[in-house]
């Protein structure tokens, strides 16, 4: 992406987020691979981020949308408030890890509780490399969890 794109995208997000009457400071991480991280920081991060991540993964679609009306070029926006994602990733990484050292010691097969997509990807991820578990997403829309089940 070139710098002009990203700056119209630094642009639309600043007036984006003045539209919402909160106090809050933005920053922009240089660019990774197509994707532009937004970190916004505010006293009152719960509304933003809503019961379980809701408002902000609507926060960031309706971004995105508005954006792709003034960028042509192909990218992807994450959106974090007070590191709400980068803890709630940490947790999901540990947690994946605690349940699967369980499902190789009993080798009985544990699910997890319904999550969104950008969440059982972080797990499916976290886990692929171990040779003694296997992962793999059941359920429809908003009931799809993860079943971690020990390697025969």
């Amino acid at each position: 992406m070139d710098q002009k794109s990203f700056n119209i995208i630094k642009e639309t997000a600043k007036e984006f987020f003045e539209k919402v009457n909160f106090e809050l400071e933005l920053e922009f991480s240089p660019l990774t691979d197509e994707t532009i991280f937004i970190n916004i920081k505010t006293a009152e991060p719960q509304i933003l981020i809503g019961e379980g991540g809701q408002t902000l993964a609507d926060i960031q679609h309706l971004l995105k949308a508005v954006l792709r009306r003034k960028v042509e070029e192909p990218f992807f926006i994450s959106i974090d408030i007070n590191e709400y994602r980068k803890r709630k990733e940490e947790y999901l990484k540990e947690t994946a890890r605690s349940i699967a050292d369980e499902v190789s010691l009993t080798k009985k097969e544990k699910e997890l509780v319904p999550m969104p997509a950008y969440e059982r990807r972080i797990v499916h991820m976290e886990l692929a490399r171990r040779e003694d578990i296997t992962t793999e997403s059941i359920g429809e829309g908003p009931e799809r969890r993860i079943v971690i089940r020990p390697r025969v």
